[in-house]
Formats: structure tokens, C-alpha cells, sequence
């Protein structure tokens, strides 16, 4: 699976931390940390979190 997050987009609300913690986190700064390959086995929580995000900035694909 590939995650890929649209940065100009993103405006750190955070549903997607909340959805998935273990592929999204937050740093201290704010600045929205993710990992862009996780284990398919997290693919729920993927699409869950691209589907909370306001500004739908999280795609959610097929390993390429």
C-alpha cells in the first residue's frame, strides 16, 4: 500500500493521527510525520484516516 499526502493541502487538523496512530503522527512542531509504505494489514486504518480528512489531502493506493 502507498500513502501519499498533498502538503500544500494538509492544515494539521489531525483526524488522521486520531483514525491511524500507527501511520500518522505529529512532530513538535506540528508538522504531520507518516510513513508512505505501511503493512498492508493497516490498510483500514489508512482509508479510515483518508476518509476523516477535511481537506481530503491523504490518498490511499495500491503498492506500486
Amino acid at each position: 500500500m502507498q500513502i501519499t499526502v498533498d502538503l500544500d493541502l494538509c492544515e494539521s487538523h489531525g483526524s488522521c493521527v486520531f483514525a491511524a496512530p500507527g501511520i500518522f503522527s505529529f512532530d513538535d512542531d506540528d508538522y504531520l510525520l507518516y510513513e508512505p509504505a505501511p503493512d498492508d494489514g493497516l490498510r483500514g486504518a489508512a482509508e479510515k484516516a483518508a476518509a476523516s480528512c477535511p481537506v481530503r489531502a491523504i490518498t490511499v493506493a495500491a503498492a506500486p
